[in-house]
């Protein structure tokens, strides 16, 4: 069958590769194409965008870029007209992915949503948009089976891909050497994926190191993003970059500071006491503030359902905040507490399996013929 994967960042990359990985095992003859990155290549996937392309974050950046947006959306549809796939798996992605639902329901194309949008936090009437051009929902985090069935919408749990990923990883063995890394402990510093967040976060960020001698901190940076882009914020620091090394990176981690994200998760699943960083632009944060439904912005603490990281949001994130958060979680005390509560989210989770279970269902609903969406 043919495949068509919408990944617009470097997470749905990841979750979208192994997602192609598991559905070759049910469906040999698979063809995938779509928008994605340098993961869903090595998995056979035809790229026909990079993720790299379609990096706009928060509403005034989406604003400012509308052209280029509406570009790829128009491209998209061509693609998919033309490609005709069985089957197109939206992962993520809601800015982009709700317009392209919206297409695929108009021309009876047949879609699976494999990560659900985080509408439960805002806008949570997009439910009905949902309910109308998704053939199945396939999520990954606890509550939101339950969320969705409040709204008389079935879909299915299949636990989170992370684990997968996380089981599938090979670890550098040598990793201070390779990067000439010193013996002090190291505070990892996750700026996020995108250069509009990046060049808010990581300057603040950095200005922690001042205040921790005995410690090195080390960014996790991004080769897309090119490494002249990070040295622009190193220049005159003693901060140490590594590229594309985020896991390994974590698994020598003493504790970290995090941008906002998935990284929020992936940092607790590595067991690393961490402080939750986030700043957008004004007219984005302020929108934000008056449509978010939601008590916290970390999924550490979305799924847990209590405050577990710290979160320093907006004018919250300065450097004598983080310097006093950061200091917080280096004592022992609170370190213990925070991952005694990480290991309460591991069983929220479940088990690994997540990719093997969605490609399962998904080729399962294929061939019993899961009805087209109605053209109108």
């Amino acid at each position: 069958m043919k495949y068509y994967i919408i990944a617009g960042e470097p997470s749905g990359d990841l979750h979208a590769a192994n997602l192609i990985q598991a559905l070759r095992q049910e469906d040999p003859a698979l063809h995938a194409r779509g928008f994605g990155g340098d993961k869903m290549k090595h998995e056979g996937a035809e790229i026909v965008r990079h993720y790299r392309d379609l990096a706009f974050m928060g509403f005034w950046e989406v604003a400012i870029n509308i052209r280029a947006i509406l570009g790829h959306l128009s491209f998209c549809k061509k693609d998919i007209l033309a490609y005709q796939p069985d089957v197109v798996i939206l992962v993520d992605y809601p800015g982009f992915n709700f317009r392209m639902g919206e297409f695929l329901r108009k021309k009876n194309i047949r879609v699976f949503y494999y990560i659900s949008p985080q509408i439960w936090a805002w806008h949570v009437s997009r439910v009905n948009k949902i309910k109308k051009w998704v053939n199945r929902m396939f999520v990954i985090l606890p509550f939101e089976k339950e969320f969705y069935a409040h709204w008389n919408y079935e879909v299915d749990f299949v636990g989170h891909p992370l684990l997968d990923a996380l089981q599938k990883l090979e670890h550098q063995p040598r990793f201070h050497e390779k990067n000439h890394l010193n013996e002090q402990p190291i505070i990892a510093v996750l700026p996020g994926s995108r250069k509009q967040e990046i060049s808010r976060m990581l300057p603040v960020m950095l200005s922690a190191s001042n205040h921790f001698p005995e410690y090195q901190f080390v960014v996790a940076g991004l080769s897309h993003l090119g490494t002249s882009f990070y040295h622009s914020f190193l220049k005159n620091n003693h901060t140490r970059l590594v590229i594309d090394q985020t896991y390994d990176l974590l698994k020598n981690a003493h504790a970290a500071l995090v941008t906002s994200g998935t990284a929020t998760l992936e940092t607790a699943l590595f067991n690393v006491p961490q402080v939750v960083c986030y700043k957008g632009s004004f007219f984005s944060y302020l929108i934000g503030r008056m449509l978010v439904k939601v008590p916290f912005i970390s999924l550490v603490n979305l799924i847990t359902g209590k405050k577990v990281v710290e979160e320093l949001l907006q004018n919250q994130l300065t450097e004598k905040s983080l310097q006093a958060a950061l200091t917080q979680i280096l004592q022992n005390e609170t370190r213990e507490k925070m991952l005694e509560d990480y290991g309460f989210l591991r069983k929220q989770l479940g088990e690994a399996g997540a990719s093997s279970r969605a490609a399962k269902l998904m080729v399962k609903y294929l061939s019993e013929g899961v009805k087209k969406t109605s053209a109108v």
